[in-house]
């Protein structure tokens, strides 16, 4: 059974169409919309500000999704996938956002919709990211537009396969 528990009176909602991995941990003041994941040894602790995650929203394994207290929440949009051991905190994700596996996006940062963050780029506080761009390096930095071919073939292409992965956990 996964972690699920309440901090200052706030339990997770979780809608009954997500998976949540067994060894995963959700804590505090955390919202879920439809079809998310919460994968293998993924942390999402709301227990010192709030965390609204969207719909279909996959949270992939060792993810960390916090935020600062009393500051910086954290908000997810729909359509979201944060990679394998990824670091989300104090952030706002838009819509179609691919968030590349070990990166880091730190307090205060904006990832406007249509946005590629590539594995290993660490996103420093305060940074605002533009629709519509792929951002890599350390710090992150713009390195080139998205196509709507790249959207449509990576953003929702593996949101859309974690929803179907989700499923061969779920069947009876």
């Amino acid at each position: 059974m996964p972690l699920i528990k309440a901090v200052k009176n706030k339990y997770p909602q979780i809608p009954s169409d997500c998976y949540v991995a067994e060894n995963a941990t959700i804590v505090g003041n955390v919202s879920l919309g439809s079809q998310c994941s919460v994968w293998f040894n993924a942390v999402i602790r709301g227990d010192v500000h709030f965390i609204k995650i969207g719909n279909k929203v996959n949270i992939q394994d060792g993810a960390v999704i916090h935020a600062t207290y009393l500051k910086s929440p954290t908000t997810i949009g729909n359509n979201v996938s944060i990679g394998h051991n990824a670091i989300v905190h104090g952030c706002t994700i838009k819509d179609n956002v691919l968030v590349g596996m070990g990166s880091i996006i730190m307090d205060d940062c904006i990832v406007e919709s249509n946005v590629i963050i590539a594995a290993g780029a660490v996103v420093t506080k305060n940074t605002h990211l533009e629709s519509g761009s792929i951002y890599a390096g350390v710090p992150a930095k713009k390195v080139k537009d998205i196509s709507k071919e790249l959207i449509s073939g990576e953003i929702d292409r593996i949101a859309n396969n974690y929803v179907t992965y989700s499923s061969w956990f779920t069947e009876d």
